[in-house]
């Protein structure tokens, strides 16, 4: 089968089904939500890679190092740390401007509802909500929220159980009236939700996600088909909005931690390295070419098919954190988290890569990770090198493995684009005959 009759085949699977989801009033409002929350996840990302430069810490001294961390870090941390809260206020908003009712006050009970429902550290007198919850942690669990709460609200101000104010009282004052009892009773059905879990062994709702969530993950290890097991779930879960790393190196790092150890003693003593799969092996191989997902070679692969401005701008911006494994703008951009028309490259790519690592390096071809931790935001090739014991065979399997993912995403790439290019010339021809 040619490259042409590929794409046609694909086109005639892919695109009925994109199109009927491009319509779904649910996706449409979550690609929304992302996108009001898109800017914020650049500008944080941007300063992660500032405050994590490579090797910086051994350039200057370590209180210099922290000092310099300290002042930058609230970029970070007022924005991707976060970023779970403005997604949530976005997909409320559009959900409710959907369906023509006041978009804010769409956005402003979804994120009471979240609160209500996220759990709090209670010290003394004082009080406080974990960071983790409100950002990538606590976006699925957000994502839910945000869809039920929105559509409560719709459910009790279609149904006009409002407050009516006499006709000379100022709109804003009018407006907030209306929605006060649409809001309490929305917010009244999550304290409930919230009071019901509190009586189970899981006591809150993020607890009863990650127990069902990360259960399964115990029982992997450190060979290669554990490891497929573990990178498939990391894509799986982002996919849906997890932080998969997070969620599987919780249960994980420990295993690759010693694995990983076990390669650096016999590295230093000039022993032959026991184990292929550890952790940098993971963090360098996998994670390390783009980020989750290896989106470098995708941002790579914008910039040689994108026509449409979308897709050349999503590339533009994700470039530049890209480079140092920062990948939330690509993730969040693109889109590829419940994007169907990415599910095969966003699963397929990173397993291939694994495999023909793998086999690389128990052939010989390519040294095993010799247990120096490298720095996460350190560019492809470098990492490589530097993982190995300073091997150029280690940068060079990462190129084959840009490469790879570049080859596999290309076809579904193309798909996107012209979908995106389509839907812009529609755009662009409306605005002109108006």
């Amino acid at each position: 089968m040619n490259n042409s009759k590929f794409m046609d085949l694909l086109e005639r699977i892919l695109m009925p089904i994109a199109e009927k989801l491009n319509n779904n009033r649910y996706l449409t409002a979550l690609r929304d939500g992302f996108l009001v929350a898109l800017p914020l996840i650049i500008f944080g990302s941007i300063f992660v890679v500032i405050a994590n430069f490579p090797f910086l810490d051994q350039m200057i001294s370590e209180e210099a190092y922290a000092a310099y961390q300290e002042a930058l870090n609230p970029a970070s941390a007022a924005t991707l740390s976060i970023m779970g809260l403005f997604v949530i206020i976005g997909i409320g908003y559009k959900l409710i401007e959907q369906s023509g009712g006041e978009g804010v006050y769409g956005g402003v009970v979804a994120l009471a509802a979240f609160l209500i429902l996220t759990p709090q550290i209670v010290e003394d007198v004082s009080g406080g909500i974990p960071v983790t919850a409100l950002g990538a942690e606590g976006l699925f669990v957000g994502i839910l929220t945000a869809f039920l709460a929105a559509e409560l609200y719709r459910f009790f101000v279609e149904r006009d159980w409002t407050i009516k104010m006499p006709a000379g009282v100022p709109g804003a004052v009018s407006r907030s009236f209306s929605a006060l009892i649409p809001v309490t009773m929305s917010l009244t059905v999550f304290l409930i939700i919230r009071l019901l879990f509190s009586f189970t062994p899981f006591d809150t709702v993020q607890n009863f996600i990650y127990t069902v969530l990360q259960e399964p993950l115990t029982a992997l290890g450190g060979g290669l088909p554990a490891t497929i097991v573990a990178v498939l779930l990391i894509q799986l879960f982002w996919f849906f909005g997890l932080h998969g790393q997070i969620l599987v190196n919780s249960v994980l790092d420990p295993i690759w931690y010693t694995l990983n150890n076990q390669n650096l003693d016999a590295f230093q003593a000039g022993e032959e390295l026991p184990n292929i799969v550890t952790k940098q092996f993971i963090d360098t191989f996998i994670v390390g070419i783009g980020g989750s997902g290896m989106t470098l070679a995708v941002i790579a692969g914008i910039f040689l098919i994108g026509r449409s401005r979308q897709m050349k701008e999503v590339g533009r911006v994700s470039a530049p954190a890209g480079i140092f494994n920062v990948n939330e703008p690509i993730i969040f951009g693109l889109p590829i988290i419940l994007n169907p028309l990415v599910l095969v490259p966003w699963l397929l790519a990173p397993v291939v890569v694994a495999v023909v690592v793998y086999f690389s390096m128990l052939t010989g071809m390519v040294p095993k990770p010799a247990g120096i931790i490298v720095p996460w935001t350190t560019p492809p090739l470098l990492s490589g090198f530097l993982a190995t014991g300073s091997a150029w065979q280690g940068a060079a399997v990462q190129l084959v493995s840009m490469f790879i993912v570049f080859f596999i995403w290309w076809p579904f790439l193309k798909i996107m684009d012209k979908q995106y290019y389509e839907t812009e010339k529609q755009e662009d021809a409306a605005a002109t005959n108006e």
